[in-house]
């Protein structure tokens, strides 16, 4: 039995789907579906069960025996989310919880760290799991620094000998896109964002640098497909001897207007582009640059290629954006 935390989100509903591709399971979703369309996410999956988080202790305590490893995915994922008490419940408290019963029930543990425990980049984006480097990162949001608590946590377990997982592996997932991501609203990938303004005949809008060494648009993101995400993770249950914390990014920074100059291609639309004044509450916040730090997981044996922007964005909008049914 597989369980996957936050199953019906973003990334957890595509690793839902991957996982199913693969023959793997039974799966067992961990989720809130609310109102809305979030239930289209796993609406094609053949789900073993679908239980809420606050019956996940009583499912484990019935069915522990037959887990043999969990995504844990689930997590308050918004940068904007101001509740530390409830971010820390859920982000730190939760996924701790889960660490301690992997360790006793020897079931594997691959979880959500995030690129947010980074803050402004003033460190580097270098995946460094010692003490020494993780106490050295300076998030800034209550969400990045709950993934950052758990990360130092983690480590500080291993270094005092702590019994661990069989298998555990922290995901710094950086800007991901693509399906599935239509429930997250203000949360969702710009690509998802702009690409109902575009089709609408509007100009997509940027914000405008308010830095010299920046252009309009030329901020720089390092931006993932999410089948990729899912491939690593894929690989990481088929190979059950790494891990560690890990980046999850390309490796390769690209510029917003890289990123909307595609989207307009992948349409079939002339690209329009409107630059806005930087808003007076992200000057000097705002990040110019991302850009994952990929030798480690390269290091551990990951070895297959990242999809390009250009690619990732063609089928974002040609398979799925501009399609009646949108979902995987």
């Amino acid at each position: 039995m597989i369980i996957i935390t936050g199953g019906a989100g973003f990334i957890g509903s595509n690793l839902v789907a991957g996982l199913e591709r693969r023959g793997l399971g039974p799966l067992v979703v961990v989720d809130r579906l609310h109102q809305g369309n979030k239930w289209r996410n796993i609406a094609k999956r053949d789900l073993h069960d679908l239980i809420t988080p606050e019956q996940l202790p009583d499912f484990l305590e019935r069915h522990g025996e037959e887990v043999r490893v969990i995504f844990h995915m689930g997590a308050i994922s918004a940068t904007t989310e101001t509740d530390a008490d409830r971010i820390v419940e859920n982000n730190f408290r939760l996924t701790l919880d889960l660490w301690q019963w992997c360790a006793q029930q020897d079931v594997r543990l691959i979880y959500a760290s995030s690129a947010a425990t980074y803050g402004d980049g003033a460190q580097g984006f270098d995946d460094d799991f010692s003490a020494s480097g993780l106490a050295a990162l300076r998030p800034l949001n209550p969400y990045g620094w709950s993934k950052h608590l758990l990360d130092r946590r983690v480590r500080a377990a291993i270094d005092h000998g702590a019994p661990t997982p069989p298998q555990f592996a922290g995901l710094k997932f950086f800007n991901v896109y693509g399906p599935n991501e239509y429930h997250k609203g203000d949360m969702r990938s710009v690509p998802a964002k702009l690409y109902p303004q575009i089709v609408a005949g509007q100009p997509a809008r940027l914000f405008a640098s308010d830095r010299p060494d920046y252009a309009d648009g030329g901020q720089e993101r390092d931006f993932i497909w999410v089948g990729d995400t899912v491939d690593v993770m894929l690989w990481l249950h088929d190979n059950p001897g790494v891990n560690g914390l890990f980046n999850l990014g390309t490796g390769k920074a690209r510029t917003w207007n890289d990123l909307t100059n595609a989207l307009f291609r992948a349409a079939g639309l002339a690209p329009r582009i409107h630059y806005v004044p930087m808003p007076e509450h992200l000057k000097g916040k705002y990040q110019y640059h991302t850009q994952a730090a990929m030798g480690r997981l390269r290091a551990a044996g990951y070895t297959a290629p990242f999809t390009e922007l250009e690619e990732g964005i063609r089928r974002y909008v040609q398979d799925h954006l501009a399609t009646p049914d949108p979902y995987v």
